[in-house]
């Protein structure tokens, strides 16, 4: 396949991602008012259901960028999007405030799949005189998110309910995987062959945990 469409892909599929995850991020906190009072959350059951997906994401984001740069960044990248995509379906509908905060824990794990990949696909997919321009457009779009998160969230909720926030990832990552089924057709794989460092990985993911557990019972 031609370079030129390659990266053309890449970078696309990239910005559509840097946009996506933060966006899920941000606008959330709009509609914890009604998620609240929809579920009878107390106020510290309510902050997991920010807190269980930035967790989760922080959790897993080094350890799965280690496993793509092993096993295929594109399909690390791809398996993410699927979950991601999925996790926000199923959000939409659930039925109880374990549920939802469940399925933020597995679109948080998705979340690292796309963020920890995405700028390796960029820089795996670009030459180095290309590479500033790419990414400023990647983080640019991160920005985007971030800023329209809120006031989406807050248009939505108000206009539609807060469950309506977690449709939008929905058509926008089955596009992203169109245009990697169809567009992306390279993979990246730098360390194949590697060793992965399990016990690490997992000190890693225990501390970040207990830190934050460790914060929920302040109040008490």
């Amino acid at each position: 396949m031609d370079n030129t469409i390659i990266k053309r892909s890449a970078l696309l599929i990239a910005t559509l991602s840097a946009f996506l995850t933060p966006f899920m991020g941000s606008s959330i906190n709009i509609a914890l008012p009604a998620i609240g009072s929809e579920f009878q959350m107390g106020a510290v059951l309510l902050s997991w259901v920010p807190t269980s997906y930035l967790l989760a994401a922080a959790m897993f984001l080094v350890p799965l960028g280690r496993i793509a740069d092993i096993f295929g960044r594109k399909r690390i990248f791809t398996y993410g999007i699927w979950i991601f995509t999925l996790s926000s379906l199923f959000i939409a509908v659930a039925p109880s405030a374990a549920v939802l905060i469940s399925l933020r824990v597995v679109q948080g794990f998705g979340s690292a799949m796309i963020f920890g990949t995405s700028m390796a696909i960029l820089t795996s997919a670009f030459p180095i005189e290309e590479r500033g321009r790419v990414l400023g457009i990647s983080v640019a779009a991160t920005y985007l998110g971030l800023s329209l998160g809120p006031v989406l969230g807050g248009f939505l909720t108000n206009q539609l309910g807060w469950r309506s926030i977690f449709l939008v990832p929905v058509p926008l990552g089955f596009l992203i995987i169109f245009l990697i089924s169809m567009k992306l057709k390279m993979e990246w794989a730098e360390a194949q062959g590697e060793k992965f460092d399990v016990v690490g990985s997992l000190l890693y993911s225990a501390t970040l945990v207990s830190l934050m557990y460790g914060f929920s019972l302040l109040p008490s």
